[in-house]
């Protein structure tokens, strides 16, 4: 092996040390890891809300229909409620709080009863869905926001944080968070829906509404762990606190 003077061989060990590995790109020590976020954007993106049961013999078809909407510009959240769990066969993704998001959008659409299936479209009660193409329902409308969202993962798996900014002419906002999964599926062995198998959804596993704000504001969130082999949303839908009609939405999945 050649010796080179101590010098020499200082300046060529200080040169392989500092040069450049050709093809590689390196990051600095201190960089952080990218955040999961996404952004509102300009036009209001469409809330679809079914509330359905698996006690319901009408609701499958209205699951089904949900389901298509995977991969559209939409917010879709399945409330499952469980006012026919009476019958024989209770629902295992019901929850008083899911009916009671049903009731208050009852009460805004000044209806009567609440009854299942029920697709609510931007706030309000909608019928016309058995007649309309999913595609159709996850248009994108041209109407302009009327608020703009930030939402990423924070610190933890499970925390999550938003920045609400409202446009010019809301006064006044209220919002809600939820957590929707994929791929749930249910051998039903009584009620209605007796011997069927069914599949869900934007299944909602957790629902968080939060108060009235002024002006912009932060948000935190801290959800309740993914289920494993389910991929999940996290959703928030910032909407006028008197109407109950959304003002902008945003969904965030982040593999977990």
């Amino acid at each position: 092996m050649p010796k080179f003077p101590s010098n020499l061989r200082s300046r060529l060990w200080h040169a392989l040390v500092i040069a450049p590995v050709v093809g590689a790109t390196a990051l600095p020590a201190w960089a952080a890891p990218p955040r999961c976020e996404v952004q509102s954007g300009p036009q209001r993106t469409p809330v679809i809300e079914l509330f359905t049961s698996e006690g319901c013999s009408s609701c499958p078809p209205a699951d089904q229909w949900l389901s298509s909407l995977k991969g559209a510009p939409v917010v879709a959240q399945a409330f499952h409620v469980g006012y026919w769990d009476y019958i024989g066969w209770v629902d295992r993704f019901a929850t008083p709080a899911n009916t009671e998001r049903q009731r208050t959008l009852a009460s805004v659409n000044r209806l009567t009863s609440i009854y299942t299936p029920q697709l609510v479209r931007n706030g309000r009660d909608w019928p016309q869905w058995r007649g309309t193409r999913p595609q159709q329902a996850g248009q994108t409308t041209t109407e302009p926001s009327r608020v703009a969202i930030t939402l990423q993962q924070a610190d933890g798996v499970d925390q999550f944080s938003a920045r609400v900014t409202p446009g010019e002419g809301v006064a006044q906002w209220s919002a809600y968070w939820t957590v929707t999964e994929h791929g749930h599926n249910s051998r039903v062995k009584a009620g209605e829906n007796r011997g069927d198998f069914l599949q869900h959804d934007f299944v909602v596993r957790q629902y968080t509404p939060v108060g009235q704000y002024q002006g912009a504001q932060s948000l935190g969130f801290v959800a309740i762990a993914a289920t494993a082999t389910h991929p999940r949303q996290i959703n928030l839908v910032v909407q006028d606190p008197r109407t109950g009609e959304p003002l902008q939405a945003v969904s965030l999945h982040c593999g977990g």
